[in-house]
């Protein structure tokens, strides 16, 4: 594909009314199961197939732009479409539309564990809803898959990020590297560069990468959570690993099981997995606390995404830099694909699953 026809920007998404993308986010606040995977796929079927407000391709950059900065990607992903859908309203009914529900079905979880110093027990529901999860992802990933290029530096970058993330290394290395790679392969093609170079050249890179009810103060509690939105890249184990060190290791407002229980309830309901802190919050301030702890971890999101669009818009708009997006979009698919793998082994336990 000519760099020319890398920077080919998207037609402007059709606008539509903010009840429209209240309705569609509400919807999927209450019915996305599976964590961040799931709901992108969910996300796609609902704005791409169904309701074609977008292309897949345009999907894609769109999915490698929110994974460039910190917070819940699959909400800022869906605050990202309530943005081009209706502008500013769009934005926030997406946000609370998508977030609202969870953060009430969590309160009431946390609210019944203050009750009774119990979860309620959801093995059964978790078995026959984690192979259905595993079956959307991967209905996703092949419909989005189809709209990288065909390109074998794409293949190269697209191999190497699955085995990277299977072998543990850090998410965001995966995704700025092959950003980075994006723009020299683009660079060094129009200086008439072979493919042999360039093949050694992504080798050197990658292996250089290989080498690497309490009282409590309720400002202190948004603060944290604040903080802990605007900087967490990662997985639920980098979150896991955050409220520990905060909560548990330096304030001692939690103990280690509740921890594992507030990130247990995350997991499992649907929505973002971030309304852990919706229970983190209820445990150690009550509502007043669950409330600004939502806030706190969901704020910087409904900031992130309105900075970062004239940069996406930028990357489009040149041949150079259209390199490094579609590095970064074919990352994205890549760390969707181990998401793939690892749910696919928990899940598919047995014949039925």
């Amino acid at each position: 594909m000519s760099e020319t026809a890398m920077a080919t920007e998207y037609p402007v998404m059709a606008r539509g009314p903010w009840r429209e993308v209240v309705a569609l986010f509400v919807r999927l606040g209450f019915t996305a199961f599976g964590g961040p995977a799931a709901h992108i796929a969910m996300m796609r079927q609902e704005v791409v197939t169904r309701r074609k407000w977008l292309s897949d391709a345009h999907f894609v950059d769109l999915l490698g732009a929110v994974n460039l900065i910190p917070g819940p990607n699959s909400t800022e992903l869906g605050i990202y479409l309530g943005y081009l859908r209706a502008g500013w309203p769009g934005l926030i009914a997406a946000g609370l539309g998508f977030i609202g529900p969870a953060m009430l079905i969590v309160l009431g979880i946390a609210w019944a564990y203050v009750q009774f110093g119990a979860l309620p027990a959801v093995g059964w529901f978790l078995y026959g809803i984690k192979p259905v999860v595993v079956a959307i992802i991967a209905q996703a990933l092949w419909g989005l898959a189809g709209t990288v290029p065909r390109d074998w530096w794409l293949g190269l970058i697209g191999i190497a990020v699955l085995v990277g993330f299977i072998g543990g290394l850090n998410t965001v290395a995966l995704l700025l590297i092959p950003g980075a790679l994006g723009l020299l392969v683009v660079a060094l093609r129009r200086r008439g560069a072979t493919p042999a170079g360039m093949v050694a050249l992504v080798q050197g890179h990658w292996l250089t990468i290989a080498g690497g009810m309490a009282s409590v103060s309720l400002l202190t509690l948004f603060l944290n959570f604040l903080k802990i939105g605007a900087v967490l890249y990662g997985s639920g184990y980098v979150l896991l690993a955050l409220l520990h060190d905060t909560f548990v290791a330096q304030l001692h407002w939690l103990t280690d099981r509740q921890l594992l229980d507030a990130i247990s309830v995350g997991q499992f309901t649907p929505g973002p997995v971030f309304t852990t802190a919706t229970f983190v919050g209820y445990l150690v301030g009550g509502v007043p606390g669950a409330l600004v702890a939502t806030l706190g971890i969901f704020l910087p999101a409904f900031v992130f995404v309105p900075l970062i669009h004239p940069l996406v818009v930028r990357l489009r708009r040149s041949p150079l830099l259209a390199g490094f997006l579609r590095g970064v979009n074919v990352a994205a698919l890549a760390l969707m694909a181990g998401v793939v793998v690892q749910l696919g082994h928990a899940a598919l336990i047995d014949p039925l699953t």
